[in-house]
C-alpha cells in the first residue's frame, strides 16, 4: 500500500522541548498571578494607610500669650442715691397745698406740703375739752379732800371716809395726766400735717396733688427725696477677682452722657459673699458729686486697677470647650494625643478670654476643636505660623 508524501511523522525527540516550554509557560503565569496579588496587597495597604491618615483630625495649634492690656478690670455699675427716702403720710386727710415739684432742691426741715385734717382737728378739740373737764374734777376732788382732812382733825368724820376722798383726789390727778397725754399725742399727729424734707436733697418724685385723699393706714407716698452728693456706686465683681477688691481702693468711671470725662470713686464696702445666681460679689463705692453732674440711676463703666496677675494668660474664645463638668481646653500632649484641661476664665475680651488658672504659655492649645474631641484622641497638628496666637 502506498502512502502520501505529506503525511505527518511524530518525532519522539521533540517531547522534552515541548515539556520545557510548558513548564516555562506555567511558571510565567504563576509569576504574573503572584505579582498581581502582591501589587493588590501593596495597593490595599497604601489605601488603608491613606484612609487611616485621613481619619486623624488635623488641628491648628496655638500658644497662650500674656495680654498687653495690663491689669485693668472694666465692669458695668449703677449709680444710686446715698440716701433715698419715700415721704409717706402719717395722718388722714386731703392735700391742702404742695410747695416743691420734681427736680427741686430742698433743705432738711423745709416744708413740702400741708395736709388738711378736719377729723384730727376735731379729735384735738375734744381732747382739750376733756382735759379741761378732768382738771375741774381734780380741783373739786382736791377741795373735798382738804375739807375732810380738816373735819378728821376735829374728829367730826371717820378716817375711812377721809381716805376715800383722798383716793378719789389721786384718781382725778391721774385722769388729768391721761388727758394731757391724749392731747399731746394728737398734737404730735397735728405736726404731721406739715410734710417736711428729712434731709438735704432733690425731689425725684411727686405723687400727690391738691385735693388728693390721703390715707395714712395705706402708706400713701407723697414725695420721694434723694441725696445725690455723694452717690453710691454698685458694681458686681466676678468671683475670680473678688479677693483683689479692698476697702479704700480707688476706681474711675464714665457715663454715657459724658463719654470724654472720668469721675473718681472709692470702695466703701463689699457684700463679703458671692451670689449663687450670678457668681459675683457686690461692691459699693462712694462717688463725690458736688456739682451734681451725675444722676441717680445712671449706668456707668467702672475701671479698677488691680494688682498684676502674672499667672493669667489669654487664648482665643474659639479654644473653649463647654462640657457638663465646666470649661475645658484641648491641649496637645505626648505623641500628638489630646489632653482636655479644666480652666478658670477671668475677663472676656470678645475674641479672646483671660484664663486665670489651668494653662501656661508653654501649652500647645488646639484652636476650634471639634465637639466630639476627647482625651487620648490622636490628632495631626498643623504647623502654620499664621495660627499662632498673638497679643492684641
Amino acid at each position: 500500500m502506498h502512502h502520501d508524501s505529506d503525511e505527518v511523522h511524530f518525532d519522539v525527540k521533540s517531547i522534552p522541548n515541548l515539556r520545557r516550554k510548558l513548564v516555562i509557560a506555567v511558571a510565567v503565569i504563576v509569576l504574573i498571578a503572584l505579582w498581581g496579588g502582591i501589587k493588590r496587597y501593596l495597593d490595599y495597604n497604601k489605601e488603608a494607610k491613606w484612609s487611616a491618615e485621613q481619619a486623624v483630625e488635623s488641628v491648628a495649634v496655638i500658644h497662650p500669650h500674656i495680654g498687653i492690656h495690663g491689669n485693668t478690670l472694666v465692669l458695668p455699675g449703677t449709680l444710686q442715691p446715698y440716701i433715698d427716702a419715700p415721704i409717706l403720710a402719717r395722718v388722714d386727710g386731703y392735700l391742702k397745698i404742695w410747695y416743691h415739684d420734681i427736680g427741686a432742691k430742698v433743705k432738711k426741715g423745709e416744708l413740702l406740703a400741708v395736709i388738711d385734717t378736719p377729723e384730727l382737728d376735731q379729735q384735738l378739740s375734744q381732747a382739750k375739752a376733756n382735759l379741761v373737764r378732768k382738771k375741774a374734777d381734780e380741783k373739786l376732788a382736791e377741795v373735798t379732800m382738804k375739807r375732810w382732812k380738816a373735819l378728821l382733825a376735829k374728829d367730826s368724820v371717820s378716817k375711812q371716809e377721809t381716805d376715800v376722798h383722798i383716793a378719789d383726789f389721786e384718781a382725778r390727778k391721774a385722769d388729768v395726766l391721761a388727758a394731757k397725754a391724749d392731747v399731746a399725742r394728737i398734737e404730735a399727729f397735728e405736726n404731721f400735717k406739715r410734710v417736711v424734707a428729712p434731709f438735704d436733697g432733690i425731689i425725684t418724685a411727686r405723687k400727690t396733688d391738691v385735693g388728693f385723699l390721703i390715707s395714712a393706714g395705706k402708706g400713701t407716698e407723697l414725695f420721694n427725696v434723694s441725696s445725690v452728693d455723694p452717690l453710691r456706686l454698685y458694681v458686681p465683681v466676678p468671683q475670680v477677682y473678688s479677693d483683689q477688691i479692698k476697702n479704700g481702693q480707688t476706681a474711675t468711671l464714665t457715663v454715657p452722657e459724658f463719654p470724654n470725662r472720668t469721675f473718681s470713686a472709692k470702695v466703701e464696702t463689699t457684700s463679703g459673699g458671692i451670689s449663687n445666681t450670678s457668681g459675683t460679689m457686690l461692691v459699693e463705692l462712694l462717688v463725690q458729686n458736688i456739682d451734681e453732674t451725675l444722676k441717680p440711676g445712671d449706668y456707668s463703666q467702672v475701671r479698677f486697677d488691680l494688682p498684676e496677675n502674672k499667672s493669667a494668660v489669654r487664648v482665643p474664645s474659639s479654644c473653649l470647650i463647654f462640657r457638663s463638668g465646666g470649661l475645658r481646653v484641648a491641649v496637645l500632649g505626648a505623641d500628638n494625643h489630646v489632653m482636655l484641661k479644666p480652666i478658670v476664665v477671668g475677663r472676656d475680651y470678645g475674641s479672646e478670654v483671660e484664663v486665670v488658672s489651668g494653662l501656661s504659655i508653654n501649652d500647645q492649645v488646639i484652636d476650634s476643636p471639634s465637639d466630639s474631641i476627647e482625651n487620648g484622641d490622636l490628632v495631626k497638628p498643623q504647623t502654620n505660623s499664621g495660627n499662632q496666637s498673638g497679643g492684641h
